[in-house]
């Protein structure tokens, strides 16, 4: 009887998992490895610029109350999501992104191009009270944010960071973002944060 055959396999429980993870495996490493040498997925879409100080800032506070459970930041190539959102998304537009907000769950619309679409100050209201904006909203009130002070004390930090995971952000860019945090709240960091969303594809097809 072969040492390989199916009847073997079948009553070697230890075997077989071990034949399994070894197929799983080269079969992973098919599939993603070719993914890192394609420009399409490696390379940023014409135009792209890192985050400033104050949209890093916002999309830190994104992640940290949640945004991401109940918003994707994704359009997918289907007709209804591009006549609704706008351009589906393309890998080049989050290779500054770490980690990436894609998402998978709608509870509230998608995000990917959201940026001015809307005013500043829609935005503020929105964050404030949703229900003022979109009565059948059911997102909650961000109050604290309008009061909130901006973190400078870690910025600097994070963006060194960054610019160790390959973002070209510059000496002067990391050195020059607490005075570009000053004064602000994180309120005005997360609505940069939010008019940023999707502007270098969407000026680029305009």
């Amino acid at each position: 009887m072969s040492f390989f055959s199916h009847q073997t396999l079948e009553t070697k429980l230890p075997l077989l998992i071990i034949l399994m993870a070894v197929v799983v495996s080269i079969g992973g490493l098919v599939l993603n490895i070719p993914i890192f040498f394609q420009d399409s997925t490696t390379k940023p879409v014409a135009g792209l610029k890192p985050y400033t100080a104050l949209q890093l800032e916002g999309r830190d506070i994104y992640i940290r109350e949640g945004c991401h459970g109940c918003h994707t930041q994704m359009v997918r190539p289907f007709r209804s999501e591009n006549e609704r959102y706008g351009h589906y998304s393309v890998a080049g537009e989050f290779v500054y992104d770490h980690p990436f907000q894609w998402g998978s769950r709608r509870t509230g619309p998608d995000l990917a191009r959201l940026g001015e679409r809307y005013s500043d100050e829609w935005h503020r209201v929105h964050l404030r009270n949703p229900r003022d904006v979109v009565p059948d909203s059911n997102m909650p009130n961000y109050l604290w944010l309008a009061t909130t002070p901006a973190d400078a004390g870690t910025i600097v930090k994070r963006m060194g960071a960054l610019k160790i995971l390959g973002i070209p952000y510059t000496d002067a860019e990391i050195n020059a973002a607490p005075t570009e945090l000053e004064g602000k709240t994180e309120e005005d960091a997360l609505v940069a944060y939010m008019q940023y969303l999707g502007m270098t594809l969407k000026r680029t097809i305009r």
